[in-house]
């Protein structure tokens, strides 16, 4: 297997993740501790956990993430932009929003728009990464989606939070891929545990790969290299 020098550098695709509600301060400090052995691009967390991340990964090249109106994306946009504005404030470097699914089925677009736009300016210039929950849309609902994210000034399109009915597959990252262009990065998320899984995403358009299995995908792929 050939692979270019970007994919062999796997695990500066991850974002190291615990969103679990049980996650203690032992669990947060294990995930900070693994980011920087293995120079993950980022932790990602509930944002309860920010400012002790940011203290665990000063002067170290792992950004803090944090999830907004997570997991159902269901609450007040006012709610979400307050909420990405605090995480900013406690340390945050990277902001993942959920959309208001409900309002996308209804073909209600311009609030949509607002939801995203919102968090965007709370977020000032921090990565914002929008999570369209593809599991739940339709292909035509998953091209809307990703293009208000995009019209909101997203940095990301993001396929899941791991907390519904199924996770990213290597046909919605071609899809989203195809929609957002190139400029736009693409973040798989869901239901990735291996290299094998973590590489065909990245050959489908992927730039992230969201995942608990961090550590595992990247010994799957130094198992291969040796």
């Amino acid at each position: 297997m050939i692979l270019t020098n970007k994919i062999m550098n796997i695990a500066s695709y991850i974002d190291h993740t615990v969103l679990a509600a049980n996650a203690t301060s032992d669990k947060i400090e294990k995930i900070c501790r693994e980011a920087k052995e293995y120079h993950f691009a980022s932790v990602c967390i509930n944002s309860c956990h920010v400012k002790e991340c940011a203290n665990l990964l000063k002067d170290s090249d792992v950004s803090v993430c944090t999830v907004v109106g997570f997991p159902l994306g269901a609450m007040s946009t006012k709610a979400k932009a307050y909420e990405a504005l605090i995480a900013i404030e406690d340390g945050a470097d990277e902001v993942d929003m959920v959309i208001n699914i409900g309002w996308l089925k209804e073909g209600k677009d311009d609030k949509v728009l607002k939801d995203i736009q919102s968090v965007r300016e709370a977020s000032n210039d921090k990565l914002l990464k929008v999570i369209i929950e593809t599991c739940l849309l339709t292909h035509d609902e998953k091209v809307r989606a990703c293009s208000l994210a995009v019209k909101a000034g997203a940095d990301y399109v993001k396929t899941s939070t791991g907390f519904s009915t199924g996770g990213a597959t290597e046909e919605d990252i071609a899809l989203m891929r195809k929609t957002v262009g190139p400029e736009i990065g693409v973040k798989a998320s869901g239901g990735i545990h291996t290299y094998e899984e973590a590489l065909g995403m990245i050959k489908n358009g992927a730039t992230r790969i969201g995942a608990s299995a961090g550590i595992a995908i990247v010994e799957g792929q130094n198992a291969l290299q040796k």
